[in-house]
């Protein structure tokens, strides 16, 4: 019990430690919206290392953050190749081609009250399928390769992104577009200079919400057919296999791969929408 009293402790340290750098002028500081996180994460593996050692629990049940770093030490090669094969060529690849065609899409619409009409409602229905009905028939479709995984990717983030583009692109005032026809600005002028650069917060919003989409959408089509390889192809594997280590890295990679892309499209949306209130520092 000194493991858990002692990691009790430490938790309840940093928790008061981040209170108070919460309450100081560091908390408006680049440094202080780091630590808060940081501290935040380190207590809790400190916690969740000394339950799993005081308890005595089985590595089949819970297996220590120690454990799971030895395991990812030492399977860095098999890791890596998963990594590319879920994110790299079936999340990322899916991301792009799915979000490209939402945008796309959502000027066409936006051209056509017919197709506002027709394709939205239609577009809600689909986005409501559950993946694990949908997975295994992309699967068949396009093979146990990438392919089908991106296929199940582009269904997950098309439509958060082309209802988020659509309602951006009516995000502007009627006054803002009378002045554009006032300066004989035609409708593809009028999409680049003020209706798009209106669009980016919603476009980014819908953009953001798709990152953790595209990844969760790779993975869950992975354990309906897969090459020897791939994040969900491994968690599926090892866990008949009572491998549970193996399995919690594949998920801390997972979670560090989809924090990353987060943080990547935060950062895009910060450099596109420096105008905007939300971007602002006060």
């Amino acid at each position: 019990m000194i493991w858990v009293a002692a990691g009790v402790l430490i938790w309840l340290g940093a928790w008061a430690l981040n209170v108070r750098i919460a309450h100081s002028a560091l908390a408006g500081t680049r440094a202080g919206r780091m630590a808060i996180p940081l501290i935040f994460g380190l207590s809790v593996l400190i916690l969740w290392e000394a339950l799993v050692f005081g308890f005595g629990v089985s590595a089949v049940i819970l297996p220590a953050p120690s454990a799971i770093g030895a395991t990812i030490a030492g399977a860095l090669p098999v890791l890596w190749g998963d990594f590319v094969q879920t994110f790299v060529k079936g999340a990322l690849s899916g991301y792009v081609m799915g979000c490209a065609a939402a945008v796309i899409v959502a000027v066409l619409i936006d051209r056509s009250p017919f197709l506002q009409k027709g394709l939205l409602p239609i577009g809600n229905f689909v986005s409501a399928l559950p993946i694990i009905g949908i997975a295994p028939i992309l699967v068949m479709w396009f093979g146990f390769d990438w392919q089908s995984k991106a296929a199940v990717v582009v269904v997950m983030v098309f439509f958060p992104v082309l209802v988020n583009t659509v309602a951006g692109l009516a995000a502007t005032e009627g006054m803002q577009r009378d002045l554009m026809k006032t300066y004989a600005a035609g409708y593809w002028q009028t999409l680049a200079k003020l209706r798009l650069p209106a669009a980016l917060p919603f476009i980014f919003n819908g953009l953001k919400i798709s990152t953790t989409l595209a990844l969760i959408g790779a993975i869950v089509a992975e354990f309906f057919g897969s090459p020897t390889r791939g994040m969900g192809f491994r968690i599926s594997t090892e866990v008949g296999r009572l491998g549970l280590d193996m399995v919690w890295a594949e998920i801390a990679v997972a979670a560090l791969a989809g924090s990353a892309f987060y943080g990547v499209v935060t950062l895009a949306e910060k450099a596109l929408t420096f105008w905007h209130p939300s971007q602002r520092q006060h």
